[in-house]
């Protein structure tokens, strides 16, 4: 988000070709505040008939207003297209669906951090081989996708407790 580091930042994310992979995390920390952004099926044409090209923006403390991300989220999009030199309109970028499930909330104002890697954890053990919202978005991920006590363990687990 900081105008000094795009450049670097759009050169090194070119570099990787992350379009061409089905899942994308992209953590953002906004406002001392992390949430996760996923990109999904973007290695498949925008219009694609069998899978749903959209953005899942997962957020630990929803009363935080994430939808207030989207201008940027969207603008950020933009900006990789153009630095991966693909073909892509701003109204196109606009269509991309941008979906906000609820998931389970933090019970404090330190844990977001530690919510986006349980997140990334959780979305690769859960995330079907063929994404799609057709059947309702995304059906794994609910406000009761884990229960406290898992997150807990998590954190116990890597030693990510304060």
């Amino acid at each position: 988000m900081d105008e000094l580091f795009k450049e670097k930042v759009l050169v090194w994310i070119s570099r990787k070709h992350i379009f061409t992979e089905k899942y994308v995390f992209v953590p953002i920390l906004h406002w001392r505040h992390w949430n996760l952004l996923i990109f999904c099926n973007f290695d498949k044409p925008l219009q694609s008939k069998t899978q749903t090209t959209c953005m899942l923006l997962l957020d630990s403390m929803q009363m935080s207003g994430p939808r207030r991300l989207e201008p940027t989220i969207r603008k950020f999009l933009l900006d990789v297209y153009e630095a991966e030199k693909r073909p892509v309109t701003k109204q196109a970028i606009s269509k991309i669906p941008l979906l906000i499930p609820k998931v389970p909330q933090q019970r404090n104002g330190e844990d977001c951090g530690r919510f986006v890697l349980y997140f990334i954890s959780l979305f690769m053990e859960s995330a079907p081989k063929n994404f799609s919202t057709t059947g309702g978005y995304p059906y794994f991920m609910k406000e009761d996708w884990f229960a406290p006590q898992d997150f807990d363990c998590f954190c116990k687990r890597f030693k990510l407790c304060s």
